[in-house]
């Protein structure tokens, strides 16, 4: 029985997710792993259990790989070592599962790819999921979908070890433009953007294909079909050289026939709010890109958004940053990230963006306002709390606290008082707004 992705990633329910392997299987995911910790490659599982109480689905021969750029961790045990049967030190770590990786039909529900986090270094375990979970109820319809599981893991005839609460969330790829119909053309071309993906620089070696390898790249093209690359990079090319070379009204009509920028500033107005600096404009980095065609020149594209953990208090000293929750949200980045330059040049543009900035500028308004904001965190982390022991012995805790290596301990959650990071964000955005 198929369901679908709307069903998969309900977060009124925490299925079980339940993966099978053999001994040997797994032990080639910990040599990979040893080999190179940024690998790419899949593992077989004998069969992978979602279990949502009156309903269950099972997938057959599903691949398993390890996820993660500076948080990929080794799954089990030290390095060199195989799986105990007797003692296993279990670690958690960042999966991915892919249905159709060893078979040409299999899914899970109707989903085919699922990425699994363990909550790293996020003591309030939920970070992402509000901030995908708010994107989506403002109207930003790229917003991925996610909810959580209980994990476990079967390795032989071994008992299941649990591996504790994960977010479950929708891959990006495919299947994911087409269950969206806004896109207009699900036969475009998909890019990876990572660190160096500022859209002003065309080096031929910031583009490549994805080849299953660890090497990363600015933008990286998700097609298997090597005859694809080079029309998509020609594409992506001639975005980016006009992006920077197009002026005033040429400049104005041509950026709102390729890029839905109402969608965008709509976006970016949240991300702000949401304090999402690990971002395009202000790290060049996490983000996808979406041309709705292949045509050189017809298409439409779209910023997709991603790798929402470092948010809401989190806050680092990067690019332009120092303080996630104060930064001018009209300067919230480099200036070599140019396209929210560019498009904030415009004074229309600009009055629209700061429209959006104003849905978040009230210590009470409907999406980040802190109230309503405390009682729905509240309610997912006793919805988890339950289910926080494992195996693992690892995450155990909930705590009203942002990641350690952040640069603003100070900044909490729950707490009503002058550190509250949704009233602290409020203030901010109303203050620089009037300026």
């Amino acid at each position: 029985m198929v369901r679908g992705a709307d069903y998969v990633f309900d977060d009124a329910e925490l299925p079980r997710l339940c993966i099978s392997i053999t001994v040997d299987e797994w032990n080639k995911l910990l040599k990979l792993y040893d080999q190179d910790h940024h690998n790419h490659s899949y593992v077989q599982c004998t069969s992978v259990l979602l279990d949502r109480g009156e309903e269950s689905f099972t997938s057959q021969d599903v691949g398993l790989r390890l996820r993660g750029q500076t948080s990929r961790r080794r799954p089990e045990g030290s390095s060199g070592e195989k799986h105990s049967s007797t003692n296993p030190n279990w670690h958690h770590a960042h999966f991915g599962l892919n249905c159709r990786t060893f078979t040409e039909e299999g899914d899970l529900a109707g989903v085919r790819r699922i990425n699994l986090k363990y909550p790293k270094e996020d003591p309030s375990f939920i970070r992402e999921h509000f901030c995908f979970d708010l994107l989506s109820r403002y109207g930003v319809w790229t917003a991925p979908k996610t909810s959580w599981c209980r994990l476990y893991l079967t390795v032989g005839e071994d008992s299941p070890a649990y591996f504790g609460i994960y977010l479950m969330s929708e891959s990006i790829d495919r299947q994911y433009v087409k269950r969206r119909a806004e896109f207009g053309e699900e036969k475009g071309f998909l890019w990876k953007c990572a660190w160096g993906a500022n859209l002003r620089d065309t080096d031929d070696w910031r583009f490549h294909q994805d080849d299953n390898s660890s090497n990363t790249y600015a933008y990286e093209l998700k097609e298997d079909d090597a005859a694809l690359f080079d029309p998509a990079k020609a594409q992506l090319k001639d975005f980016i050289k006009n992006l920077n070379k197009l002026k005033g009204a040429e400049f104005y009509n041509w950026i709102q026939q390729v890029c839905d920028v109402d969608l965008l500033l709509k976006m970016y107005a949240a991300n702000v709010a949401l304090g999402h600096w690990d971002d395009y404009w202000n790290d060049m980095n996490n983000f996808y890109l979406y041309f709705n065609s292949r045509d050189a020149k017809n298409y439409k594209v779209y910023m997709l958004p991603y790798d929402y953990d470092n948010t809401l208090g989190t806050s680092h000293n990067c690019g332009v940053q120092n303080d996630s929750g104060r930064q001018n949200p009209y300067r919230w980045g480099l200036e070599e990230c140019v396209l929210l330059y560019k498009i904030l040049e415009v004074s229309d543009f600009k009055a629209r963006y700061t429209q959006y900035l104003k849905d978040f500028s009230t210590v009470d308004n409907p999406w980040t306002g802190q109230s309503q904001s405390a009682s729905r965190i509240r309610g997912w982390q006793e919805f988890l709390r339950p289910y926080l022991r494992n195996d693992t012995g690892e995450d155990m805790v909930i705590k009203d606290l942002p990641a350690s290596w952040g640069n603003h301990s100070e900044y909490r959650l729950l707490e009503d008082n002058s550190n509250n990071w949704f009233k602290v964000k409020a203030q901010s955005i109303a203050s620089w707004i009037k300026k």
